[in-house]
Protein backbone atom coordinates (compact mmCIF):
# COMPACT_ATOMS: atom_id res chain seq x y z
CA UNK A 1 0.00 0.00 0.00
CA UNK A 2 1.24 3.44 -1.08
CA UNK A 3 2.68 5.96 2.13
CA UNK A 4 0.06 8.54 1.26
CA UNK A 5 -2.83 5.84 1.96
CA UNK A 6 -1.55 4.84 4.88
CA UNK A 7 -0.81 8.54 6.42
CA UNK A 8 -4.34 9.64 5.20
CA UNK A 9 -5.90 6.75 6.80
CA UNK A 10 -4.13 7.41 9.81
CA UNK A 11 -4.85 10.84 9.69
CA UNK A 12 -8.33 10.21 9.17
CA UNK A 13 -8.23 8.22 12.41
CA UNK A 14 -6.67 11.16 14.26
CA UNK A 15 -9.53 13.39 13.45
CA UNK A 16 -12.38 11.30 14.37
CA UNK A 17 -10.43 10.78 17.90
CA UNK A 18 -11.84 12.70 20.43
CA UNK A 19 -9.15 12.79 22.66
CA UNK A 20 -5.72 12.07 21.77
CA UNK A 21 -4.49 13.92 24.73
CA UNK A 22 -0.94 15.80 24.24
CA UNK A 23 0.66 14.54 20.83
CA UNK A 24 4.15 15.08 19.08
CA UNK A 25 5.02 14.38 15.54
CA UNK A 26 8.67 14.26 13.89
CA UNK A 27 9.29 13.83 10.36
CA UNK A 28 10.98 15.95 6.68
CA UNK A 29 9.63 18.29 5.19
CA UNK A 30 8.96 16.56 1.12
CA UNK A 31 11.66 18.67 -0.47
CA UNK A 32 14.14 16.85 2.24
CA UNK A 33 15.16 20.32 3.70
CA UNK A 34 13.84 20.64 6.99
CA UNK A 35 13.17 17.87 10.05
CA UNK A 36 9.87 19.11 11.24
CA UNK A 37 8.59 18.68 14.95
CA UNK A 38 4.87 19.06 16.00
CA UNK A 39 3.76 19.24 19.06
CA UNK A 40 0.16 19.83 20.65
CA UNK A 41 -1.91 19.92 23.99
CA UNK A 42 -5.16 19.10 24.48
CA UNK A 43 -7.91 19.32 27.61
CA UNK A 44 -10.98 18.25 29.24
CA UNK A 45 -10.77 20.19 32.44
CA UNK A 46 -10.82 23.84 32.46
CA UNK A 47 -7.28 23.79 34.17
CA UNK A 48 -5.94 22.30 31.14
CA UNK A 49 -8.08 24.15 28.89
CA UNK A 50 -6.91 27.43 30.10
CA UNK A 51 -3.24 27.75 28.85
CA UNK A 52 -1.43 29.17 25.94
CA UNK A 53 2.04 28.34 24.15
CA UNK A 54 4.68 31.42 24.23
CA UNK A 55 7.87 31.60 22.92
CA UNK A 56 10.48 32.56 24.85
CA UNK A 57 14.38 32.98 23.64
CA UNK A 58 13.77 30.18 21.03
CA UNK A 59 12.36 27.94 23.50
CA UNK A 60 8.42 27.78 24.13
CA UNK A 61 7.15 26.96 27.17
CA UNK A 62 2.99 26.21 28.58
CA UNK A 63 1.71 29.74 30.40
CA UNK A 64 -1.57 30.13 32.03
CA UNK A 65 -4.16 32.47 29.71
CA UNK A 66 -5.96 33.17 33.25
CA UNK A 67 -4.23 33.36 36.22
CA UNK A 68 -6.66 33.59 38.29
CA UNK A 69 -8.48 30.49 37.01
CA UNK A 70 -5.14 27.86 37.49
CA UNK A 71 -6.12 25.53 40.55
CA UNK A 72 -3.10 23.44 40.67
CA UNK A 73 0.01 24.68 38.15
CA UNK A 74 2.28 21.21 38.59
CA UNK A 75 1.39 18.98 35.46
CA UNK A 76 0.03 22.05 33.27
CA UNK A 77 2.94 24.24 33.32
CA UNK A 78 6.51 23.61 31.80
CA UNK A 79 8.86 23.68 28.79
CA UNK A 80 7.78 21.49 26.00
CA UNK A 81 10.25 22.57 23.54
CA UNK A 82 13.86 23.19 24.36
CA UNK A 83 16.88 22.92 22.04
CA UNK A 84 21.11 23.25 22.65
CA UNK A 85 23.57 22.62 19.90
CA UNK A 86 22.14 20.69 17.15
CA UNK A 87 19.91 19.12 19.84
CA UNK A 88 15.89 19.56 19.52
CA UNK A 89 13.84 18.55 22.41
CA UNK A 90 10.01 18.05 22.90
CA UNK A 91 8.41 16.70 25.38
CA UNK A 92 4.91 16.48 26.83
CA UNK A 93 6.13 17.75 30.65
CA UNK A 94 9.23 18.33 32.41
CA UNK A 95 11.14 15.69 31.66
CA UNK A 96 12.30 18.35 28.88
CA UNK A 97 14.10 19.43 32.05
CA UNK A 98 15.52 15.87 32.44
CA UNK A 99 16.75 15.98 28.98
CA UNK A 100 18.06 19.48 28.95
CA UNK A 101 20.21 18.84 32.31
CA UNK A 102 21.69 14.90 31.24
CA UNK A 103 22.30 14.82 27.54
CA UNK A 104 24.92 17.81 28.17
CA UNK A 105 26.23 15.21 30.28
CA UNK A 106 26.66 12.94 28.05
CA UNK A 107 23.85 11.01 29.23
CA UNK A 108 21.95 8.80 26.03
CA UNK A 109 18.09 9.50 25.29
CA UNK A 110 17.44 6.02 26.96
CA UNK A 111 19.03 6.84 30.21
CA UNK A 112 18.20 10.35 30.96
CA UNK A 113 14.62 9.26 30.68
CA UNK A 114 14.82 5.93 32.31
CA UNK A 115 15.01 8.18 35.57
CA UNK A 116 11.54 9.38 34.82
CA UNK A 117 8.46 7.17 35.04
CA UNK A 118 4.68 8.28 33.80
CA UNK A 119 2.85 11.42 35.60
CA UNK A 120 1.10 11.15 38.86
CA UNK A 121 -2.06 11.59 37.73
CA UNK A 122 -4.29 8.97 39.41
CA UNK A 123 -6.35 6.94 37.69
CA UNK A 124 -4.64 8.05 34.52
CA UNK A 125 -1.09 7.66 34.76
CA UNK A 126 -0.57 10.16 31.73
CA UNK A 127 2.01 8.55 29.23
CA UNK A 128 5.44 10.50 29.16
CA UNK A 129 6.36 10.93 25.35
CA UNK A 130 9.34 12.64 24.04
CA UNK A 131 10.98 13.30 20.54
CA UNK A 132 14.67 14.22 19.57
CA UNK A 133 16.24 15.71 16.87
CA UNK A 134 19.75 15.87 17.36
CA UNK A 135 21.62 17.02 13.89
CA UNK A 136 25.13 15.87 14.45
CA UNK A 137 23.51 12.15 15.20
CA UNK A 138 24.98 10.30 12.41
CA UNK A 139 22.57 7.47 13.38
CA UNK A 140 19.29 8.38 13.40
CA UNK A 141 17.30 11.56 11.93
CA UNK A 142 14.87 11.20 15.16
CA UNK A 143 13.91 9.14 17.98
CA UNK A 144 10.87 9.22 20.27
CA UNK A 145 10.26 7.74 24.24
CA UNK A 146 6.72 6.67 25.48
CA UNK A 147 6.76 5.71 29.41
CA UNK A 148 3.53 4.32 30.97
CA UNK A 149 2.06 2.47 33.73
CA UNK A 150 1.06 -1.18 31.83
CA UNK A 151 -2.76 -1.49 31.98
CA UNK A 152 -3.17 1.73 33.74
CA UNK A 153 -1.07 -0.02 36.69
CA UNK A 154 1.60 1.85 38.45
CA UNK A 155 3.52 -1.06 39.88
CA UNK A 156 4.73 -1.89 36.04
CA UNK A 157 6.15 0.82 33.91
CA UNK A 158 6.95 0.06 30.54
CA UNK A 159 9.76 2.30 28.61
CA UNK A 160 9.40 2.04 25.18
CA UNK A 161 12.05 4.16 22.33
CA UNK A 162 11.74 4.18 18.47
CA UNK A 163 14.66 5.30 16.60
CA UNK A 164 14.33 6.40 12.44
CA UNK A 165 17.58 5.93 10.51
CA UNK A 166 16.45 8.54 8.34
CA UNK A 167 13.10 10.45 7.63
CA UNK A 168 11.10 9.83 4.69
CA UNK A 169 10.26 13.43 2.69
CA UNK A 170 6.67 14.33 3.10
CA UNK A 171 5.63 12.52 6.24
CA UNK A 172 6.40 11.88 9.87
CA UNK A 173 5.67 9.80 12.97
CA UNK A 174 3.33 10.98 15.20
CA UNK A 175 2.79 10.05 19.24
CA UNK A 176 0.27 10.64 21.29
CA UNK A 177 -0.30 10.27 25.43
CA UNK A 178 -3.96 8.70 24.70
CA UNK A 179 -5.58 6.33 22.38
CA UNK A 180 -9.16 7.75 23.01
CA UNK A 181 -11.50 9.43 25.39
CA UNK A 182 -12.41 7.29 28.20
CA UNK A 183 -12.10 6.99 32.37
CA UNK A 184 -9.86 6.04 33.16
CA UNK A 185 -8.30 7.61 29.92
CA UNK A 186 -6.27 4.48 27.54
CA UNK A 187 -2.97 5.34 26.68
CA UNK A 188 -1.40 5.08 23.47
CA UNK A 189 -0.16 1.93 22.67
CA UNK A 190 1.94 0.65 19.40
CA UNK A 191 4.17 2.55 17.75
CA UNK A 192 4.04 5.97 16.07
CA UNK A 193 2.41 5.77 13.30
CA UNK A 194 2.55 7.31 9.41
CA UNK A 195 1.35 11.14 8.67
CA UNK A 196 1.34 13.57 6.10
CA UNK A 197 3.92 16.58 6.46
CA UNK A 198 4.05 19.76 4.28
CA UNK A 199 6.71 21.61 3.26
CA UNK A 200 5.75 24.98 4.88
CA UNK A 201 5.49 25.44 8.36
CA UNK A 202 2.65 27.23 8.34
CA UNK A 203 0.58 24.57 6.30
CA UNK A 204 1.97 22.26 8.58
CA UNK A 205 0.11 24.01 11.16
CA UNK A 206 -2.87 25.11 9.67
CA UNK A 207 -3.41 21.50 8.68
CA UNK A 208 -2.89 19.74 12.18
CA UNK A 209 -4.71 22.68 13.93
CA UNK A 210 -7.97 21.71 11.74
CA UNK A 211 -7.78 18.15 12.01
CA UNK A 212 -7.52 18.04 15.83
CA UNK A 213 -11.07 18.02 17.91
CA UNK A 214 -12.52 21.22 17.93
CA UNK A 215 -13.48 21.03 21.72
CA UNK A 216 -10.71 19.88 23.43
CA UNK A 217 -7.68 20.86 21.31
CA UNK A 218 -5.70 24.15 23.00
CA UNK A 219 -2.87 24.71 21.39
CA UNK A 220 -0.26 23.65 19.00
CA UNK A 221 2.87 24.36 17.55
CA UNK A 222 5.52 24.07 14.87
CA UNK A 223 9.57 23.63 14.45
CA UNK A 224 11.28 23.30 11.41
CA UNK A 225 14.55 23.03 11.68
CA UNK A 226 16.94 23.19 8.59
CA UNK A 227 18.88 20.48 7.88
CA UNK A 228 21.42 23.40 5.39
CA UNK A 229 22.31 25.85 8.37
CA UNK A 230 20.33 24.44 11.38
CA UNK A 231 18.36 27.40 11.67
CA UNK A 232 14.78 26.98 13.23
CA UNK A 233 11.31 28.47 13.04
CA UNK A 234 8.60 28.14 15.04
CA UNK A 235 4.52 28.72 14.56
CA UNK A 236 2.24 28.79 17.66
CA UNK A 237 -1.28 28.56 17.54
CA UNK A 238 -3.72 29.18 20.38
CA UNK A 239 -7.13 28.77 20.69
CA UNK A 240 -7.60 31.44 23.16
CA UNK A 241 -5.87 33.93 20.87
CA UNK A 242 -7.41 32.82 17.64
CA UNK A 243 -11.47 33.56 18.79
Amino acid sequence: MELKIIAEENMRKLAANPYPGRGIILGLSPDGRTLIQVYWLMGRSENSRNRILVEENGFVKTQAFDEQKVTDPSLIIYYPMKHFGGCHLVTNGDQTETLYELLPQNQTFESALKTRTYEPDPPNYTPRISGLINLEDQDYAYQFSLIKAAYNNPDYPVYSFFYYKRGIPGFGHCLHTYAGDGNPLPPFSGEPYLVRLFNDGAENADYYWRLLNEENKVALLVKAISLEDGEAEIRIVNKHQTR
